[in-house]
């Protein structure tokens, strides 16, 4: 007789109501894609079993906590939250790519152009897109402040000048969108990073 494969939708939901076993299960069926996805980032097997040991209770609290809603997309959720473990591993050790200051500032300067091959530059593509729309969601205030000080690179000074605040208006209008796509990127556990 054919076992039926439960679908990870109804272990995630079995698991929520109490059965401990169906995480298990979830955790064998997606343990060797998600171990080598951490392995192939960190290059070292006691980092790689401590980032997956740190995804699965991320998971765990997350799923007690009441705050997964990915509507079956669960092997992908994992994979982002093991890639966001993975970064703040390498923030941790001082091992993130430096910015480049050669006086032109951009946000994406994370890797200069001249070593980025097409995948990176692909990957570079669209965080820029996934920022500029998640900039787009802020109210017309924070967005307009955003925009002079990040793509105009004015000074709070002068876009308190052009806009007609106070230069404290326009400082928490800054902090306010950068809360606010905070908020954004962390509801949806979004990764700006390649």
């Amino acid at each position: 007789m054919k076992k039926v494969l439960t679908d990870d939708a109804t272990l995630v939901r079995n698991y929520i109501q109490g059965d401990e076993n169906s995480l298990a299960v979830l955790i064998a069926r997606h343990k060797q894609r998600i171990y080598s996805f951490i392995y192939s980032k960190v290059y070292d097997r006691d980092v790689a079993e401590d980032v997956f040991q740190d995804t699965f209770i991320k998971v765990i609290n997350t799923l007690k906590r009441g705050r997964y809603n990915e509507e079956g997309k669960f092997l992908p959720w994992v994979m982002r939250i093991a890639h966001n473990l993975v970064i703040d591993h390498f923030r941790r050790n001082n091992r993130m790519p430096k910015f480049d200051n050669d006086g032109e500032f951009s946000i994406f300067s994370v890797l200069s152009d001249s070593s980025l091959n097409a995948e990176k530059q692909m990957c570079k593509d669209q965080v820029e897109s996934d920022v500029r729309r998640l900039i787009e969601e802020l109210p017309a205030d924070q967005k307009e402040v955003l925009h002079m000080r990040v793509y105009q690179e004015m000074s709070f000074k002068e876009i308190s000048e052009r806009t007609g605040v106070s230069i404290n208006t326009a400082l928490g209008r800054m902090r306010y969108a950068l809360i606010n796509l905070r908020k954004v990127i962390e509801k949806h556990n979004i990764v700006l990073t390649n």
